[in-house]
């Protein structure tokens, strides 16, 4: 599983998304935000996408598009994620992640920031059997990719716990920098 560099190109691909609608990555005609997510109740995740969510207008604004990708069933997504304004995508056989280089390692949870994380998204996601996540892998680590509409990667980020993962303000300012 080798890591994607900047000015790699990704093949473009029809994802279907948790209900069941297709979506284009890269986006034709727009930058995709493709992040790689961990399992469906990870309260880390849970934390992270909230913060996608209150700014999801200027995200969009700014000309991306946001596809979130997870390593859990499309069943157990939908329980957890179904309210989200943009394109979740199921990979519980971690295609998507072995192609992208997006690995999973005990040190994703190893890392008082993960920990700082978890518990306050368990506070605010009050489901704590989601955040156990039963036969989940807890391992799993971040990424986000930066995708220009030919597939070019213009930018992207392996985290390396599972707290590590762009910002919105960085997410916007990469984005502004690659046009």
């Amino acid at each position: 599983m080798s890591q994607l560099d900047i000015d790699d190109f990704v093949p473009a691909r029809a994802l279907t998304t948790i209900d069941g609608t297709a979506v284009s990555v890269p986006s034709p005609n727009r930058l995709t935000h493709l992040q790689f997510r961990r399992f469906a109740g990870c309260p880390i995740c849970h934390l992270h996408l909230r913060s996608i969510v209150r700014r999801h207008g200027e995200i969009q604004a700014a000309g991306i598009d946001e596809v979130v990708v997870f390593h859990s069933a499309a069943e157990e997504l939908r329980r957890y994620q179904a309210d989200l304004p943009f394109a979740v995508i199921a990979d519980p056989d971690r295609i998507l992640y072995s192609e992208f280089g997006v690995e999973s390692t005990p040190k994703a949870v190893a890392h008082p920031r993960a920990w700082l994380a978890a518990a306050r998204g368990v506070a605010r996601q009050r489901s704590v059997s989601g955040a156990l996540g039963l036969g989940e892998d807890h391992f799993g680590q971040p990424a986000d990719f930066l995708l220009a509409a030919d597939g070019r990667v213009v930018d992207r980020k392996y985290g390396t716990h599972a707290d590590d993962q762009w910002s919105v303000d960085e997410i916007l300012t990469r984005a502004a920098h690659s046009r």
